[in-house]
């Protein structure tokens, strides 16, 4: 018997299962794509001359489906991991053309081995695994989003904290954003100082970078700090308490949210326990049950 199409079967349908786990992690946001985005004078993704191939074949293929039903690109969620359309959209397809040739060439061995399959067959559950990885990318992405969009609410908080500390101090508005962003090392304060250093060079305000950066990344809680931030010109000890309510308000929705999804895991593993003691209970009565019967 030949081995090669169960081979080549095999390594396709290992290829398309890697994919899969790959895209279902969790890998922290790229930072050089961001920071090269937020960096003073930087040039749009879409104006540089040296864009990475993947991402030019992506943007070639978005530009002819992007039109298709059913098509969307994650613009912010995408920009918040520091990923590119392009890559994107070329990732969805790859995944999309996998599933479509998994059927054919899982039914190799069967017309190897003599067996005829219907021609619809093939056909139809290439197209149900094709739609099926297409949109796994979008709930990937959507996924690590919510992720990353959490950790950088518990950075925010810290962030509050310190800027808070800073107007207690009598530090001014603009000083009191700057050291306080400057104090972390994670990529929530780099985007924070990326975007505090755009505006000074700029020369706007700092409040109107930070709300600028909230729109970008669909970040709604740095909006209420750009808020706060816009009226701390007059009352120093004002904005030193509203910044510490806000810093409670954002620390009772974080803990709500653990909760609620802690919630939610205990009771994914009520079933599954509930299996088990099951399984349990009718190994133990196993033997009786065997006895009776036979008596």
């Amino acid at each position: 018997m030949n081995l090669l199409p169960v081979v080549l079967t095999g390594g396709t349908v290992g290829a398309g299962v890697a994919l899969l786990v790959r895209e279902m992690l969790r890998p922290q946001p790229a930072l050089a794509p961001a920071l090269q985005r937020t960096a003073p004078g930087s040039v749009p993704v879409s104006a540089e001359q040296d864009l990475d191939r993947d991402e030019v074949w992506g943007r070639w293929l978005l530009a002819r489906l992007e039109r298709l039903p059913g098509v969307r690109v994650p613009v912010k969620n995408l920009a918040l991991l520091g990923q590119g359309p392009g890559q994107f959209m070329l990732k969805k397809t790859a995944l999309a053309a996998l599933g479509l040739l998994c059927p054919v060439l899982v039914t190799i061995p069967w017309i190897v081995a003599g067996v005829s399959l219907p021609f619809y067959v093939p056909a139809v559950v290439g197209l149900a695994v094709a739609g099926l990885l297409f949109i796994t990318p979008d709930l990937a992405v959507r996924d690590q989003a919510k992720r990353a969009r959490e950790e950088f609410a518990h950075a925010l908080v810290a962030y509050l904290d310190l800027v808070a500390l800073k107007r207690a101090a009598d530090a001014g508005p603009t000083e009191a954003l700057e050291k306080a962003a400057a104090v972390g090392r994670g990529w929530p304060f780099l985007y924070l100082q990326g975007a505090l250093r755009r505006a000074r060079l700029e020369k706007i305000p700092p409040y109107e970078a930070l709300r600028d950066l909230a729109a970008e990344y669909d970040l709604p809680a740095l909006d209420d700090v750009a808020d706060i931030m816009r009226g701390s010109a007059t009352d120093g000890a004002a904005v030193y308490k509203a910044l510490r309510a806000r810093t409670a308000a954002l620390n009772a929705e974080l803990l709500a949210d653990q909760a609620a999804e802690a919630n939610a895991a205990s009771e994914k593993m009520t079933a599954p326990g509930a299996l088990l003691a099951v399984l349990v209970m009718l190994l133990m009565a196993f033997p009786a049950v065997i006895r009776m019967l036979t008596v």
